[in-house]
């Protein structure tokens, strides 16, 4: 093999230097970061990439569950919302919920909408309504929400200017890793984390979800008073979140 190195044409050194060089371009290309890279560039823009994630651990019992529901499908349906949707960069939002309980207990309940007109914003509150409650129990894991929140939003069909997690709920973390470890690495990963904090059990669960629970550049909580009062923290809160991309 030394002999013949040393006896190559010009031309075929040209050649392999040639097949080298292109060789070398394939597998840039292919390599695993280059190709999620050129994924992430091809995916339709979105202002905003939101995963609602529902409490339905045991202190929520069926009629508190069907508040909260209730809550979420009314403010998509309210023309305050689209408003402020279609204020965006790109007039969409695209938007997954997700119900959560004990630290491995998340259930993805309606998947990726991209919600820009009052159809799509009618079809994702529509399926609010008709997704079933999937989870009755195991623990309250804030902790486990996020993380699980982290690991859907890369399987979004959008890449949005902006990430954020919502959590509501009615209790503090009592299950799985601390919450505020999950909170940081989610924030160091450009995650804003919001809170809607139902003040009904706990009576200073807001104060926790600003200490805790929160994180991000403006990071905020809406708190609910009570479940009574849950949709109309819940339109408020979509409102603010939707209109500070903007920002």
């Amino acid at each position: 093999m030394l002999l013949a190195s040393k006896h190559r044409s010009p031309l075929g050194a040209g050649l392999l230097a040639f097949l080298f060089s292109n060789a070398l371009i394939l597998m840039l290309a292919l390599s695993p970061g280059t190709t999620a890279r050129a994924q992430g560039q091809a995916l339709p823009t979105t202002d905003l990439l939101l995963v609602l994630a529902v409490d339905a651990s045991g202190s929520v019992n069926q009629t508190r569950f069907e508040l909260q529901r209730k809550g979420y499908a009314d403010a998509f349906r309210n023309p305050r919302v689209l408003d402020a949707i279609r204020n965006g960069a790109t007039g969409s939002i695209a938007v997954t919920m997700v119900q959560w309980t004990g630290p491995a207990m998340q259930v993805i309940a309606v998947p990726w909408v991209l919600i820009k007109d009052t159809g799509s914003a009618n079809t994702f509150a529509d399926a609010i309504e008709a997704a079933p409650r999937r989870l009755f129990g195991g623990g309250t894991s804030i902790s486990g929400a996020i993380d699980h929140a982290m690991l859907i939003l890369p399987t979004a069909p959008y890449r949005g200017l902006k990430r954020v997690i919502d959590i509501s709920g009615d209790g503090s973390n009592n299950r799985g890793r601390d919450v505020r470890e999950a909170r940081d690495e989610a924030v160091r990963a450009g995650v804003i984390i919001n809170g809607l904090p139902i003040v009904s059990l706990e009576y200073d669960l807001d104060k926790y979800y600003f200490d805790h629970v929160i994180g991000g550049p403006g990071a905020f909580i809406v708190p609910a008073d009570s479940y009574d009062n849950f949709g109309q923290a819940v339109l408020r809160k979509l409102i603010l979140e939707i209109a500070m991309n903007d920002r």
